[in-house]
């Protein structure tokens, strides 16, 4: 279902029923997990998905403007999953390079990069969970495994990311794409 904006103002459309529900799973998941802070997309699907998991912890939840998607100024939104359903070229067509289309992808890293390492400066030793989108996520998993590739992998929604990172810089991937919440 795409989703546009009559006025040309970006698309930023609420979290479906499903992902609602996503969110819900993914706080009672991380229920017994310590967690120190959880910082967030201004985006609203960002913040949707945080909600439950920022309620359950009674954390307030740091909204961050480096966290954005790549298509976050678009006046139109399509799920990935339902652009590659209905058109698996299409679907290729953007991934291969028309989602970057007037954005340039080494900014747009490079600011999702120093954003997590400012987040990571401001809680050390600390477990912080950081609720974005899949741009952002593999932009960030790029940078520490030294992929050039923007995007290399397909998150799926609400899944969990770890990243380990040390206090004399080192930055490790823990894990890519854990969904065993989402399971029904």
């Amino acid at each position: 279902m795409r989703i546009s904006t009559p006025d040309g103002s970006p698309a930023d459309p609420p979290l479906s029923e499903v992902g609602r529900l996503q969110a819900e799973r993914l706080a009672a998941w991380l229920a017994r997990e310590r967690l120190d802070a959880i910082y967030a997309s201004p985006m609203r699907r960002a913040r949707e998905t945080a909600a439950p998991l920022a309620a359950a912890r009674g954390l307030a939840v740091g909204l961050d403007a480096g966290l954005v998607e790549l298509d976050h100024r678009a006046d139109a939104y399509v799920p990935m999953e339902e652009l590659k359903a209905e058109s698996r070229e299409a679907w290729l067509a953007l991934v291969k390079g028309g989602l970057y289309a007037n954005i340039d992808v080494v900014a747009f890293r490079r600011g999702v990069v120093a954003t997590f390492e400012s987040i990571i400066r401001a809680h050390p030793g600390g477990c912080v969970a950081v609720v974005c989108h899949s741009g952002v996520i593999n932009a960030f998993a790029a940078h520490v495994l030294g992929i050039e590739t923007p995007i290399f992998f397909d998150p799926d929604y609400t899944s969990v990311q770890r990243f380990l990172a040390a206090s004399s810089g080192e930055r490790m991937v823990a894990s890519l794409n854990e969904r065993a919440h989402l399971r029904e």
